[in-house]
């Protein structure tokens, strides 16, 4: 019988240390006790949400050519429900075995677990968060017949008119939502949420000028940026967007706390070995650093990942969750 190696979290939280870990290495190359071969049989992308939307069209970017990078099939599986909890509580109670993983988001990995009471997994300590596969820019958008042409414009406007502008998300609870609320604390602005049912209903409203602005994931938006329908005041990036020249970063303007990108990860479930979470952090790094994926994200509005090894991406998710609680708290913000 094959002997499961520990994984990293569950080494430290029985007190392990490094001259254990050195034992089991040596038990790990003896031939009786090998573990099998990781991946020798097909493994499953989990997608918390419905085809067609962000997270899947980066999940079906990645299946193909993370296939011939393991040697086995990768298959992509939807499984919506609950803005991506009953997704990611599958992978959460799947076993930790390499084989059943979670295209992660902010959604089913930040805003759920802090807006739904009883979503049923925590985002860090339920899972062995291995890699980020992109990072999607958010843009501050409002309909161009509104006057303003300038993020401070917006905000001055914004400022003098409490509670005359609309803004949308996909819903209670979303992502959408806690972007806006942490740009009031900011800025001091009021402004009204409208909230949809996901995001083509949005994208509608939107263009409906049913509410006057969003600041949102920028790839649902950019093309009817393009095509002159709603306007970019900001987006939330490193730095200014090829496809967007001309439109500042919210750090440009004089908010580098709302500066932030959303971000597409890859996940499994707690315990699963340390071994094959390498194996497949590996795997994501050789796909997203080829010139074919790098310059397939971009052409999407897409940053390809910056290099981020498991502990720092577990890392930057703790820290947002801190983050975004405290707006969650402040706005006092539940899920339906």
């Amino acid at each position: 019988m094959a002997m499961n190696t520990p994984s990293r979290r569950s080494l430290l939280s029985t007190g392990l240390g490094l001259a254990g870990l050195a034992g089991l290495a040596g038990l790990a190359a003896l031939p009786a006790l090998a573990q099998d071969k990781f991946p020798s049989r097909p493994i499953t992308l989990v997608v918390p949400f419905p085809p067609g939307g962000s997270v899947d069209i980066m999940a079906r970017q990645y299946s193909e050519p993370l296939s011939r990078a393991l040697g086995v099939p990768v298959i992509v599986e939807n499984r919506a429900g609950a803005g991506g909890s009953v997704g990611a509580l599958y992978v959460a109670r799947a076993k930790p075995d390499g084989y059943t993983l979670v295209v992660s988001s902010q959604s089913s990995h930040l805003a759920n677990p802090l807006t739904q009471p009883k979503v049923g997994y925590d985002a860090v300590k339920d899972f062995e968060n291995i890699a980020i596969l992109g990072r999607q820019p958010n843009a501050l958008v409002v309909h161009s017949s509104l006057p303003f042409k300038t993020f401070k414009e917006f905000i001055d406007y914004a400022k003098k008119n409490p509670g005359k502008l609309n803004y949308g998300s996909g819903g209670v609870g979303s992502m959408g939502q806690l972007n806006v609320e942490m740009l009031k604390v900011s800025t001091g602005v009021f402004t009204t949420h409208i909230p949809y049912r996901g995001g083509t209903p949005l994208i509608t409203g939107v263009l409906a000028n049913e509410v006057q602005f969003i600041l949102d994931n920028l790839v649902i938006m950019l093309p009817h940026i393009q095509a002159g329908k709603v306007r970019a005041l900001a987006v939330a990036a490193d730095q200014r967007l090829p496809q967007l020249p001309d439109v500042p970063t919210l750090a440009e303007v004089g908010y580098p706390e709302l500066n932030l990108t959303s971000w597409t990860g890859l996940a499994a479930p707690a315990g699963t070995p340390e071994a094959v979470v390498q194996t497949l952090y590996k795997a994501v790094r050789q796909v997203a650093t080829s010139p074919a994926m790098i310059a397939n994200l971009k052409d999407r509005g897409v940053i390809p990942p910056e290099e981020m090894a498991p502990a720092a991406f577990e890392k930057m998710m703790a820290d947002r969750l801190v983050k975004f609680g405290a707006v969650v708290k402040r706005a006092g913000i539940t899920a339906e």
